[in-house]
């Protein structure tokens, strides 16, 4: 469509099974996020005229899409900032989701000729990059922050206005579930290494614990997530990996009772190595949950990772212990 600026894009609010493929690829994790962003720049949606309203996202291919698939049935300007493929939220902390990039999108589109009215509706959680005072000073255009979900456009845009539930981040079963794909293609190769590791130490035993801990935290890490009763991301994830330690070691014991010291020897190493790496990757997981702030995420780290190294640490001690013990012969007086 022409404009002044010639920089003006269509696109639809309909989904198609490409995009729903980008979508299941990038749940999964198996291409950078450089390879899910559209162009940045202004699109139309439907047959807006110069009055229709102006939303505001990132060019994450998710991210646009989730606001595009909800302006069924609605014409409407779509404004993609250059977010370098990263969500609104992780945008707007990096400073991409921000004030210049706003302004500078507005003058390079021509946004004040498409439209006459002088307003924009960003997400809600871009608002830590956009200072909209700043905003209006460079462009003359008002900023309005639209609900947290992009599904809740539609009657945000009926009603004028953005109800108490509208603003409220959720962290429901459904969002966390969504994380749990690409966590598990994430570990797998951390797996590999760890289960061949595992097998010289401990045999089959241990590297069966190896993939019920890297696979089995973040299953049920997301799954329990409110139910665990501590604070800390660290903590809970140690207490899911004592659960799953717990059968294994049992396990290792009763294989072993002809000997009761080698027997503890050879089954209390999962008991301190399986919480610690159950914290470590529960640790990992502040970054996609909105429950964790930076400042928190700081404190766990100097506070429970020198914890995690020194369980680690004793729990190989012992590992190599009863490694030699066994190959000596120890375990069968």
């Amino acid at each position: 469509m022409n404009t002044p600026s010639n920089q003006f894009l269509h696109s639809t609010s309909t989904l198609t099974f490409k995009d729903r493929w980008d979508h299941f690829t990038a749940r999964l994790g198996w291409q950078r996020t450089t390879h899910h962003r559209v162009n940045p720049g202004l699109y139309a949606i439907g047959n807006p005229n110069p009055e229709s309203p102006v939303f505001v996202t990132a060019n994450y291919t998710l991210s646009f899409d989730a606001v595009r698939s909800t302006l069924k049935d609605m014409d409407a300007y779509i404004l993609v900032l250059n977010t370098k493929g990263i969500n609104v939220w992780c945008a707007a902390g990096k400073g991409s989701f921000g004030t210049y990039e706003l302004a500078r999108r507005i003058e390079q589109t021509e946004l004040a000729k498409v439209v006459s009215h002088r307003v924009l509706i960003l997400p809600q959680l871009g608002a830590a990059g956009i200072s909209a005072h700043e905003v209006k000073k460079q462009t003359g255009f008002v900023v309005k922050y639209g609900p947290v979900r992009a599904e809740d456009i539609p009657e945000y845009m009926n009603t004028s206005k953005a109800t108490t539930e509208m603003r409220q981040v959720r962290f429901a079963l459904r969002d966390r579930l969504v994380l749990i794909p690409v966590e598990l293609v994430n570990l797998f190769l951390p797996l590999i290494a760890a289960s061949i590791v595992f097998y010289f130490l401990g045999g089959w035993i241990a590297v069966g614990a190896a993939a019920a801990t890297v696979w089995g935290v973040p299953i049920l890490f997301f799954l329990l997530f409110p139910r665990i009763p501590t604070k800390d991301f660290s903590t809970k994830g140690f207490l899911v990996g004592l659960f799953l330690a717990l059968p294994t070691a049992m396990v290792t014991f009763l294989l072993h009772d002809s000997n009761v010291w080698f027997g503890l020897l050879k089954a209390f190493p999962f008991l301190l190595a399986i919480p610690a790496v159950g914290g470590f990757i529960s640790l990992n997981f502040t970054g996609s949950s909105p429950v964790a702030s930076r400042t928190g995420v700081k404190k766990e780290i100097f506070r429970y990772i020198p914890v995690m190294a020194w369980l680690a640490g004793i729990s190989l001690v012992m590992f190599l212990a009863s490694a030699i013990l066994a190959w000596i012969g120890v375990s069968h007086v």
